[in-house]
């Protein structure tokens, strides 16, 4: 199996909600996407958002709500100003903060917000990982 991941499918209360929300941070949808399901490309990764039930019905799990699912997603910008103007614009689009911008003990600068259906997100400057022109990620070898 290769080392990388494909698509980052996110289970939604509402596909055309929480389209909106995204593309209010200034994110396009592929012409790939249909009513139930919408696709984003993120360099080399799709992240796709599809109903909640529907998901976990393909997956064959249930589709009980309990709580933080043991995953997030994380967003890093190149400089550290960036993490605040970040976590604002989320917040205007209709996100929730769900822990403002602070200095972190591993050295860097990073806060938290929620999609419309509760996804956290981080939002990290992190000194060591630097960012290509593209915005990929670039860890230390």
């Amino acid at each position: 199996m290769d080392q990388r991941i494909s698509l980052i499918t996110l289970g939604v209360a509402d596909v055309g909600k929480s389209r909106q929300f995204y593309e209010k941070l200034g994110w396009k949808a592929s012409s790939a996407s249909k009513e139930a399901v919408v696709f984003f490309q993120l360099g080399g990764i799709g992240l796709a958002l599809y109903g909640y039930e529907s998901l976990a019905e393909d997956a064959n799990l249930p589709a009980d709500r309990g709580g933080f699912g043991g995953i997030t997603l994380a967003y890093n910008v190149r400089q550290r100003h960036e993490v605040d103007q970040t976590l604002a614009e989320a917040q205007k689009a209709g996100g929730k903060v769900l822990k403002p911008a602070q200095d972190v003990f591993w050295g860097g600068y990073s806060g938290y917000f929620a999609d419309p259906d509760g996804h956290p997100w981080e939002v990290a400057w992190n000194p060591w990982f630097k960012l290509a022109d593209d915005g990929s990620l670039i860890l230390p070898t």
